[in-house]
Parts: structure tokens; C-alpha cells; sequence
């Protein structure tokens, strides 16, 4: 089996708000200790929406690396690289395109829902019809088994698996497979060969389900086995072809509860956020000027604060004992508005304080920004050429 590993990106939009943060970056940092991650900017998926107007792309991706590396997105702990920076993905999006049936593209529920909700973009464009496949192709190529998503995702990652399935059983089967996976066999030892029989016959003549975990078990001890060799005795041991390409899982993520400055989800499109790096006075202004209850006209008016946007942020930002205050003051007319705001406003500032820091010397520094792109794309590109590799010489294109 392949080790575990999670892959993940970002379309370039520029500076990221607290939603980012809280509906994925803490779960990045998260992983990023869990996991082998790969954390990618999907440049490429930009262009599927915004292809006549690329051109805040480059800039938009730097201050958003920034604020990875800000949130604390650990360069030292995951692989930060830049999707049109690894080509292998436009050749695997390529190669995959050739077997994918155009119905499966149509029926990815995102395809018609974001041609309704942009319809003042023209979308009837190949770009915009295959990006579930050049996702599913960021995915595969590194051979990534998690994937973090929301539930309106599941769909994509479905896809995915249906794709991973679809190519290797068309290509899987390599010629004269039996008699190689035999010879993989014999690599083991004696005694291991004997036990990986043993268990293969368990599995595939009474469906042993724990005679399966066991073989896997007995292949992860093995040191010594060639990549090839290792992909045969699973495949063997299933009773399918050489496994190629992997089948993720969806890595499900909590929503974020993140709202904006009015009440809404907190987006670029309605102009209510706050990012991650701004300036402390921008913020304090944002957050007193903010709309509370409209029934709380004067401060002596009791107020409700399950109709006042601020209190959505003391859900995200306060403890058990500054909500109490906020209902009980609130309700009674026993503090005012402003009074309520302050906590927030001290909060916020607080969970920027260390992304501030930390982003100082990578604005003052630009060239660090671009090594540690450099080093992260250099480490995908190997990866994504060792899968390429095997996709060729399955797919009959290996003239070396």
C-alpha cells in the first residue's frame, strides 16, 4: 500500500480573511503534523473562471503563500508548491481526459450549479467542463489517499476514485502479469512467500477480510522490494492488475463557522472580511462600526444578541463566561454596544498578533518566499515524474 499523504490547494484570490483561516488553514496546520501534506496554489483552476483576466494571478498567489506561512503553515513540514510549476499535471489532465466519458464530466453537481451562479461568465468552455479532472489529476498524481474537503466536495473526490478505478483497470493488466507477480513473490523469502500465499488463498477463496490486512502488514515489513515489485503483490493479492493509481478518501472538514461583518459568510464578494494580516486601527474601525441589533436603537434599549451579527463572532472568538456576559448585558441594556464589540475586537487581534510576526520577515524578504516555492515544487515535480513514469509505461508510451 502507499504511505499516507493528503493534498490539498487553493485557487489564487490574494489575501486570504479569518474564513480561510478558520475553514482551512488551522486545519492545514493541523495536518501538516499528522501527515505527509503537499499544499498546492491551483493557478490552472484559476484560469477555468477567470481565464479573460489573468492577470493578478502571480501577485495574488504571493500574498497568499505569505499568509500560509503566516497562519503557520510549516514549509519544514509540508511541500508548499505552485501547480503550473509541475507540468506532469497537464499530462496526466491530458492522458486522463482520453478515457473519461463526457457524461461524467456533465453530471459533477458543481458543474451546473456555478454555471448558474456566474452566469454573466461565459462557461461553456472545455477548460470549465473538465476541472473536476484536472482536480481529480492533482490528486492521483501524487498518489494522495486524504484529501481535506467540505461536504459539497464529496462529489469531486468520488469522481476522483471512479477515475483512479476506471484507468486501472484499462491499463493495470501489464503483460504477462501472473508470471512477474510470481517472480515478486519469490523476492519476499521463503518464509514470507509462504505466508503471503497462504493469505492470498484466505482472501480470495473464502473473502478473508483480516487475511487481507495481514498480507498488506506483511508487504509494509518488507524493505527490499522495488516500487514495481511491491504494486504486483498487491494487485496479485486482490486478484486485480498492478495498482497504478490511487483512490483517495475524503478527509472531512468542519464548515467554517467563520461569519462575516454583516452576518453573512465572510467573502471577498460582499465585502465583509477581515484578513489575516490587517492593520490593527482597520481592524478596531471595522469592528466598532459593525451593525448590531437594529432593534437596540438607543443603549438603553435591551437588545437581542441572537439577531446582532457581533454575536456570531463571540461565538467563534469567547469563552463560556464573556457569552454569559454579552446575553445577560445585552438583554438587560446592561452594557452597550461598543462594550460588547471590545472582546472581539481584543480576540482578533490577539490570533493576528503571531501571523503578523511571522509574516514580516517574509515581506521584508521576498527571496524566501520564492526558495521555499522553489525547494517545494522541486520536491512535487519528483513525485508527480515517478507517477507519470509508471502512467507512460502502462499507457504503451514508454520509449525509453
Amino acid at each position: 500500500m502507499y504511505a499516507e499523504k493528503v493534498l490539498s490547494g487553493m485557487r489564487p484570490t490574494g489575501r486570504l480573511h479569518l474564513g480561510h483561516y478558520h475553514g482551512v488553514l488551522r486545519n492545514w496546520i493541523k495536518l501538516q503534523h499528522e501527515y505527509p501534506c503537499l499544499f498546492f496554489v491551483a493557478d490552472w483552476h484559476a484560469l477555468t473562471t477567470a481565464y479573460d483576466e489573468p492577470g493578478n494571478i502571480t501577485a495574488s498567489a504571493r500574498d497568499m503563500i505569505i499568509d500560509w506561512l503566516a497562519a503557520g503553515v510549516d514549509p519544514t513540514q509540508a511541500t508548499l508548491f505552485i501547480q503550473s510549476k509541475v507540468p506532469e499535471h497537464a499530462e496526466l489532465h491530458l492522458l486522463l481526459s482520453m478515457m473519461t466519458p463526457l457524461g461524467w464530466l456533465e453530471r459533477v453537481p458543481t458543474y451546473k450549479d456555478q454555471q448558474e451562479k456566474l452566469e454573466s461568465k461565459d462557461l461553456s468552455t472545455y477548460g470549465f467542463l473538465g476541472y473536476p479532472l484536472l482536480q481529480a489529476a492533482d490528486i492521483l498524481i501524487y498518489r494522495a489517499n486524504r484529501v481535506p474537503v467540505g461536504d459539497d466536495q464529496v462529489p469531486h473526490i468520488e469522481f476522483t476514485r471512479e477515475i483512479a478505478r476506471r484507468f486501472n483497470h484499462l491499463y493495470g493488466r501489464e503483460p504477462g502479469f501472473e508470471d512477474k507477480a510470481r517472480e515478486s513473490v519469490k523476492k519476499l523469502g521463503s518464509k514470507r512467500a509462504k505466508l503471503y500465499e497462504n493469505l492470498r488463498t484466505l482472501h480470495q477463496e473464502k473473502g478473508d477480510e483480516t487475511a487481507l490486512d495481514n498480507a498488506h502488514e506483511l508487504l509494509d515489513e518488507v524493505q527490499n522490494l522495488s516500487h514495481g515489485d511491491r504494486e504486483r503483490l498487491f494487485g496479485y493479492l486482490e486478484g486485480s492488475g498492478k495498482m497504478i493509481l490511487v483512490e483517495p478518501d475524503a478527509l472531512l472538514t468542519e464548515a467554517s463557522r467563520m461569519p462575516g461583518l454583516d452576518g453573512q459568510k465572510m467573502s471577498k464578494s460582499y465585502g465583509n472580511t477581515i484578513t489575516l494580516r490587517e492593520d490593527a486601527d482597520s481592524v478596531k474601525k471595522k469592528i466598532r462600526t459593525m451593525q448590531t441589533d437594529p432593534q437596540r436603537v438607543r443603549r438603553t434599549d435591551a437588545g437581542d444578541p441572537d439577531k446582532c451579527p457581533v454575536w456570531q463572532f463571540h461565538v467563534v472568538y469567547s469563552g463560556e463566561d464573556v457569552k454569559q456576559w454579552v446575553q445577560t448585558g445585552c438583554r438587560s441594556a446592561g452594557i452597550g454596544c461598543l462594550e460588547c464589540k471590545q472582546p472581539v475586537i481584543d480576540a482578533v487581534l490577539k490570533e493576528q498578533e503571531p501571523m503578523l510576526e511571522r509574516a514580516r520577515m517574509y515581506e521584508e524578504d521576498p527571496q524566501l518566499v520564492r526558495n521555499i516555492i522553489a525547494d517545494g515544487c522541486e520536491k512535487a515535480r519528483k513525485q508527480a515524474q515517478e507517477t507519470m513514469r509508471e502512467v507512460r509505461d502502462a499507457m504503451g508510451l514508454d520509449y525509453s
